[in-house]
C-alpha cells in the first residue's frame, strides 16, 4: 500500500513513525541530563533544539539526492497554504516541546512523558470527532474515560511525592500541541503539495522564531562547569530526537492513520520511562505504575478502536 499524493509507501511509513518514536522517547533523558549540567531552562533548551535541528535539516536538503526510479506526480502547494501550515505547526511543536520540557523539569521524566504521550492521542481521537467528523464509538469513549482515572490516579495516589499537579498540566498542554501538529498533518498530508523535509524546515524556523523573545527573556546562554557535556547534549538533542524523528514523523503520519499513529508514538513514553529509572534513578510509586497502565491502556484500547472501526468503514466501500 501507499499514499497515491506523496508516493510513499504506508509500510516506509510505519518504520519512520517507529524510528521517530524510538528516538522521541530519548530526549527527556537528554532534557534531564541538561538540567543537571547546567542551569539551562526548558524555554531555552526548546529553541536550541528547534534552531540547531533547522540548521542540521537545510544542511540535509543541500546534498545530491539520487533520482527515484519512478516519476512521481507532485503537486504544488499554494503559497498561502503553505504559509498557514508552517505558521500553524510551528507553534505547535513550540508549545509541545517547551511544556514537555517544563513538565520534565517540574515533576520528571517518567510521569511527564506518560501524561504527555498518553493525553496526546485522546485529545487527538476528541479533535478528529469535532474537525474531521469522526466518530469515537462506545470503545473510544471506554478508553477517555479510563484515561482520565489514569490521569487522576497519577495526580492524587502519589501522596504529592513523584508527581507535582503543575508537572502534569505542562504535559497536557504540551499534549494539546502535539495534538495540532498530528490533526494538521494528517488533514494537509492527505492533499499533499510539499515534500516532508520542507515542511519539517519551516516548521522549526517557525517554532524558532516564536521561542527566541521568552529564550530571551529566560536566558539562551546558561551557565555550566561542563561545557563539553553540554554542548555534546544538545548536539544529540538537535540531530536524532529533532532533526532525524520530526522529519521522519511529519512524512510517516501523513499516509498512516492517526490511531495507528497514536499505537506506535506509544514506543517514546515507555522508552523515556525505561531510561528514567535506569539512568536517571527516578522512582515509580505504585500509584504511578497503576496510572501508567491504565492510561497507556486506555490509548490502546482507543487505537483499537478507532482501526477496527476504520477496518469495517472501507469493507463496507468494497462490497459497494
Amino acid at each position: 500500500m501507499s499514499n497515491a499524493v506523496s508516493g510513499l509507501p504506508t509500510g516506509r511509513g510505519l518504520l519512520f513513525l517507529i524510528v521517530a518514536g524510538a528516538a522521541w522517547g530519548t530526549a527527556g533523558a537528554a532534557a534531564s541530563l541538561v538540567y543537571r549540567a547546567s542551569d539551562m531552562g526548558p524555554v531555552a533548551l526548546s529553541f536550541w533544539r528547534c534552531a540547531a535541528g533547522l540548521v542540521l535539516l537545510l544542511a540535509v536538503r543541500r546534498l545530491p539526492r539520487p533520482r527515484p526510479a519512478v516519476a512521481l506526480t507532485t503537486v504544488r502547494e499554494p503559497l498561502g497554504r503553505k504559509a498557514l501550515r508552517a505558521g500553524a505547526t510551528g507553534i505547535g511543536l513550540a508549545v509541545f516541546q517547551t511544556a514537555y520540557f517544563a513538565a520534565v523539569d517540574e515533576t520528571g521524566l517518567a510521569v511527564a512523558t506518560v501524561v504527555t504521550l498518553g493525553a496526546g492521542p485522546i485529545l487527538i481521537a476528541l479533535g478528529a470527532r469535532l474537525t474531521l467528523g469522526e466518530r469515537l464509538g462506545r470503545g473510544g469513549v471506554a478508553a477517555v474515560a479510563g484515561a482520565l482515572v489514569g490521569l487522576a490516579v497519577l495526580v492524587l495516589g502519589s501522596g504529592g511525592t513523584s508527581v507535582r499537579p503543575w508537572g502534569v498540566l505542562l504535559a497536557v498542554v504540551s499534549a494539546a500541541g502535539y495534538c495540532v501538529m498530528t490533526l494538521l498533518t494528517r488533514r494537509w498530508g492527505r492533499d499533499g503539495g510539499g515534500d516532508a523535509s520542507g515542511t519539517t524546515a519551516w516548521t522549526f524556523a517557525v517554532a524558532s522564531l516564536c521561542l527566541l523573545p521568552p529564550g530571551l527573556a529566560e536566558g539562551l546562554v546558561p551557565a555550566t562547569a561542563q561545557p563539553v557535556l553540554l554542548l555534546g547534549l544538545l548536539a544529540y538533542i538537535a540531530a536524532i530526537p529533532t532533526a532525524l524523528a520530526y522529519a521522519l514523523y511529519f512524512a510517516g503520519a501523513a499516509v498512516v492513520r492517526s490511531a495507528t499513529v497514536s499505537v506506535i508514538m506509544l514506543l517514546e513514553p515507555v522508552s523515556a520511562t525505561v531510561l528514567a529509572v535506569a539512568l536517571l534513578g527516578e522512582r515509580l510509586t505504585a500509584a504511578t505504575a497503576v496510572g501508567t497502565l491504565l492510561l497507556l491502556g486506555s490509548v490502546a484500547g482507543l487505537a483499537l478502536a478507532e482501526a477496527r472501526g476504520a477496518g469495517a468503514v472501507a469493507e463496507e466501500a468494497v462490497h459497494v
